[in-house]
């Protein structure tokens, strides 16, 4: 029985994923302040571990990016440390029933933990590739700090990058792309009692909006999506009671499949409110990495899991636009942004050994 296998190894990598992982729980990364502790704690971990460490700042925020072996290809995995809001005791980790709770178990400390034992334990046998850990802020708030800023303005990419989203050990290899607009609808204002004398802007908002759910891109699908995403997420008009409102501004969020075209997508929701003024508030591109490319091949031959895809977006958009083949992959846990989240400690380990099989066999030819 090789070490590597033997049930005391395994747990006590169990454990060091474990400890590590209700330690970055505990740091509440949800502001600047905490997130950059967290990064100067997971730099001084690495360090202590063997590993060579650079350290990046943008925007008040810090990245840490940790490196080992030599030759091709090269492999990145991706981590974010930042987490979204929750109450206080999400932030208190505990174990119970084989499940790490706490507010970022499953999304995703427990992936970064596990990346960052096996960044360790390569470290005493380098493999013949190179590997590329990157921890980052920003990804919940759009990655443009962060991964964005490591990928598109220092150029430091790779050959096929895994973010360690929560998928349940299968593989997204697409995701959807992002559009969030703004419409402000016009009206005509008149008193509360006579609103046959003005033009309610709600109401005329609401019809704009069934207007876009009824264009034809949003009746398209792909082996991956049934369709696209369309949510009305805010709508802000309306002043005191007795007045029909005389601008109603909506605010939505259209996650569109791979393979549309956002600025088509954008001229046919003019074409169909051509009263109202159309602006875009965001946009982030799709991720369409192809199941045949060789290293996911091989991610998924390790993995055992199935290929699907992500209705929200991360970090791979920075990797995709950059024609890198780009995945997330994660352990297994359930409840993310919500209360009483958690990662299966078993998967935690598990996705260790697997993306180590798959590292440390990766130059291996196909079979």
């Amino acid at each position: 029985m090789s070490i590597l296998t033997s049930p005391h190894f395994r747990n006590a990598s169990a454990d060091a994923i474990v400890s590590l992982a209700r330690r970055l729980i505990a740091f509440q990364n949800t502001s600047a302040e905490r997130i950059n502790c967290c990064t100067d704690y997971c730099t001084d971990w690495l360090r202590q571990h063997g590993l060579a460490v650079r350290c990046y700042e943008h925007g008040g925020l810090k990245s840490l990016v940790a490196e080992l072996g030599t030759g091709d290809p090269v492999v990145v995995l991706n981590g974010h440390l930042d987490v979204v809001p929750a109450s206080p005791e999400e932030f208190i980790p505990y174990v119970e029933d084989g499940r790490l709770f706490g507010r970022g178990s499953y999304d995703m400390l427990g992936s970064v933990a596990a990346m960052m034992v096996l960044m360790s334990e390569l470290a005493t046998r380098p493999p013949d590739c190179r590997v590329v850990l990157k921890l980052v802020p920003d990804e919940e708030s759009g990655g443009e700090l962060g991964t964005g800023h490591l990928v598109r303005q220092l150029g430091l990419v790779g050959d096929v990058a895994i973010c360690g989203e929560p998928t349940n050990l299968n593989i997204a290899v697409q995701a959807k792309g992002i559009l969030q607009v703004t419409i402000d609808v016009p009206g005509l204002a008149a008193h509360g009692s006579r609103p046959w004398l003005g033009k309610n802007a709600i109401l005329e908002a609401l019809r704009h909006f069934q207007a876009i759910a009824s264009l034809r891109f949003f009746q398209e699908s792909t082996p991956f999506f049934p369709q696209p995403s369309l949510n009305l997420a805010k709508i802000q008009a309306g002043t005191v009671f007795n007045q029909v409102p005389d601008l109603c501004r909506l605010s939505i969020d259209i996650r569109y499949l791979p393979g549309q075209d956002p600025a088509a997508i954008l001229a046919a929701i003019r074409e169909a409110v051509p009263q109202s003024e159309v602006n875009v508030h965001f946009e982030g591109s799709p991720v369409n990495t192809q199941i045949s490319d060789r290293w996911v091949k091989k991610l998924r031959h390790h993995a055992g899991s199935h290929f699907f895809g992500q209705d929200g977006s991360a970090d791979t958009r920075f990797y995709a636009e950059q024609g890198i083949p780009a995945v997330e992959f994660g352990p297994s846990g359930a409840n993310h942004h919500g209360p009483g989240e958690y990662v299966l400690i078993d998967s935690m380990l598990r996705y260790k050994e697997i993306l180590k099989e798959f590292i440390t066999h990766i130059r291996e030819e196909e079979q």
